[in-house]
């Protein structure tokens, strides 16, 4: 008998234990709301890097301007998120974070122009060079909400901060400048011949920082398919850059900021299960010209010096990739 009572006991509590098991197991599955996921990425980006010297007493709207061409260089990448699984049932936060390097590589042209006449605005020097992109890293960082709408869409305000440095080498090619009669006088450049280069001629690298503000929206078209459209605007853009003239044996370096930035973005998403979403985004990257102040220096020199003129910097770039997330 007190075997038969003790057996009943153990399975009460048994049953009491497994149904506390499943209750909680219930309780666990309500509240994960959130969760990971990580997306290995391959894509390019085509655009333009500039390079703006602005004139004091010559006639031009710029007295120097060189365009690092970046036509196009592909890189890959990785981004991670947290958030909501399901977006669309609740308000909720949401952060992500990315990281993009290019392959170097030769990505198009150089091309450098001078207005140095002080007695009209035509150009009088110009030189084109193969462009090679030694270096691209492009970082991205983002929190914000995901603010549903009716069940219909979902809203997404948030901060984004973002880091981007290239480094190109601008070599071989031709020069072309116009033949200088006295100070400031200059014959038509068209009248000069080209004249062939060999080897390396320009180091550039520029750094950019971005604080900005976005607002995203994402839709669901059905259980397998979604859309997301973002767009982000800033003033706040802070760009270093350093310029090597390896045959005037001359180095630069430029400190801009408050160019206008702004970028849209549009992503396409097909989810075949739960855990794997396969996307296609593609976005604009611009900021216009940021102006400031320029440091010189010869080789040899300890130190460098303030520029009488004033620099500025600008970036263009059309960007699109390919990722796999892979959600936990």
């Amino acid at each position: 008998m007190k075997t038969i009572t003790s057996l009943a006991v153990l399975v009460i509590i048994i049953g009491v234990f497994n149904t506390n098991i499943s209750v909680y197991g219930q309780e666990i599955k309500k509240e994960r709301n959130y969760g990971f996921s990580i997306a290995p990425q391959f894509g390019l980006a085509g655009g333009q890097a500039k390079e703006i010297v602005y004139p004091t007493d010559t006639k031009g709207e710029y007295l120097s301007e060189l365009i690092w061409e970046m036509n196009p260089v592909f890189y890959l990448g990785m981004q991670l998120e947290f958030g909501l699984i399901d977006p669309m049932k609740k308000p909720g936060f949401f952060s992500s974070l990315s990281a993009k390097f290019g392959i170097p590589g030769k990505t198009g042209s150089m091309e450098d122009r001078d207005w140095q006449s002080t007695e009209n605005s035509n150009l009088t020097n110009f030189s084109s060079h193969t462009n090679e992109t030694r270096q691209f890293i492009w970082l991205d960082a983002m929190a914000g909400a995901t603010l549903p709408v009716k069940s219909l869409f979902f809203v997404k305000p948030f901060l984004g901060v973002s880091y981007m440095h290239f480094d190109f080498v601008a070599k071989d090619g031709y020069r072309k400048y116009a033949e200088k009669k006295k100070e400031g006088i200059y014959s038509s450049i068209d009248e000069a011949k080209d004249i062939p280069m060999s080897g390396d001629v320009i180091l550039y690298t520029q750094d950019w920082f971005v604080i900005a503000a976005g607002v995203g929206l994402g839709y669901k078209f059905n259980s397998a398919f979604s859309f997301d459209l973002s767009f982000q605007i800033s003033p706040f853009t802070f760009c270093y850059d350093q310029d090597e003239h390896l045959l005037t044996h001359t180095s630069y370096k430029d400190y801009t900021r408050y160019g206008f930035f702004f970028e849209p973005r549009v992503a396409l998403a097909f989810t075949p299960v739960k855990w794997l979403e396969l996307c296609m985004d593609v976005s604009y990257r611009y900021i216009g010209e940021s102006k400031g102040e320029s440091y010189t220096k010869k080789v040899g020199d300890s130190n460098y010096l303030p520029d009488a003129n004033q620099v500025g910097t600008s970036l263009s770039l059309l960007r699109s990739s390919l990722m796999a997330k892979i959600r936990f």
